[in-house]
């Protein structure tokens, strides 16, 4: 898979987690959180599952309320939705 290629896979895997668990409606409207999104994607890059995401997004295509714990952005995500 070429570079492109993996970065598209990852922002849909992203994009699909943050659906997914409620974070992608409740991303702030602030610089910090641009910079969040930004590292939230490196990470996402760097991730070394992307076939488990693939498999546990398939499984919970009703929702969930947490990403699996080893999405290395649960916690992000988690924080965006509650707020905290």
């Amino acid at each position: 898979m070429g570079y492109f290629d993996k970065m598209n896979t990852r922002a849909r895997l992203m994009g699909r987690m943050m659906e997914t668990v409620g974070a992608l409606d409740h991303i702030p409207n602030t610089f910090q959180a641009d910079m969040q999104l930004r590292r939230a994607a490196t990470r996402c890059m760097g991730c070394s599952q992307p076939g488990n995401c693939e498999t546990w997004l398939s499984e919970h295509e009703g929702g969930a309320d947490r990403a699996p714990g080893y999405c290395p952005n649960a916690d992000l995500f988690e924080e965006w939705k509650t707020g905290s």
